[in-house]
């Protein structure tokens, strides 16, 4: 197997092995909207990267956190109306983004960046891919009862002593880093599409919540390595391949349920 082949499909299993049980927390507790801002943020991120002539990897990973703190701050005021804001930090990030861009003198490939350049991927690319999912591996085993206890009940976790705000606060910067290894991988615009499509293919079929973490991280690994192999054979966008597999997935998935008793 070619070098860049291998380091695609072992990038895009990583990804999806932390995306996993990380979907699964962001589709029960209904966060997908949080994902899209902080994956639409990232093109601002790697926007400020040209701009200072650094590597974007790290203004993605800053602008991500940052963007996460807010809006960790903004679940803790219902008083605001929290999807106009997530729209209006969403798409205005999106577009400074697109704006800064095409400002720079810097000519760059926006397809790479809104849709991934999997098969693009370097050694030193995936060694950072690697270290950064280890780092959510480990802080999603370490406090994944909290986590959970407050995705199924905020108000009893609360009453129970558990930091509410500190772990939205954590579940958040989590998703901030997934989001600055994942861009490589399926672009911007798809980064929510591999959190959520496989935690929803699995939902139905687990039987625990860990089951369901499980279940999602491999069907999410199914849908890199179809969606890879789909890319080289038809050449299309990988990143849009592989978020494609895992749709087709979804749709198979509810078809066999209607066949499959529960």
């Amino acid at each position: 197997m070619p070098d860049f082949l291998l380091y695609a499909v072992a990038a895009g299993l990583i990804v999806a092995v932390v995306a996993g049980p990380l979907g699964t927390l962001v589709v029960w507790q209904r966060l997908a909207y949080f994902g899209d801002t902080l994956a639409h943020s990232a093109l601002l991120g790697t926007a400020l990267g040209l701009l200072l002539s650094i590597n974007p990897w790290w203004t993605v990973l800053g602008v991500a956190l940052l963007v996460g703190g807010l809006l960790a701050l903004l679940q803790n005021r219902p008083q605001l109306s929290a999807d106009s804001l997530l729209g209006i930090i969403s798409h205005g990030s999106l577009a400074l983004g697109l704006v800064a861009i095409s400002l720079s003198s810097i000519r760059v490939d926006l397809n790479s960046y809104l849709f991934g350049d999997l098969l693009a991927v370097t050694r030193d690319d995936l060694a950072l891919i690697a270290a950064v999912g280890a780092t959510i591996v480990a802080l999603l085993i370490r406090y994944w009862d909290p986590l959970l206890a407050v995705t199924v009940h905020a108000e009893l976790a609360a009453v129970e002593g558990l930091p509410v705000a500190r772990l939205r606060l954590l579940q958040l910067m989590l998703l901030a880093l997934l989001v600055a290894v994942a861009m490589k991988v399926v672009g911007v615009l798809l980064v929510t599409a591999l959190l959520i499509i496989p935690a929803n293919i699995a939902r139905p079929w687990a039987r625990s919540p860990e089951y369901m973490a499980v279940l999602a991280a491999i069907f999410g690994g199914v849908a890199v390595l179809i969606g890879i192999a789909g890319s080289m054979w038809l050449d299309t966008p990988t990143g849009a391949s592989v978020v494609l597999s895992a749709a087709c997935a979804f749709i198979l998935s509810l078809s066999l349920r209607r066949v499959v008793p529960a």
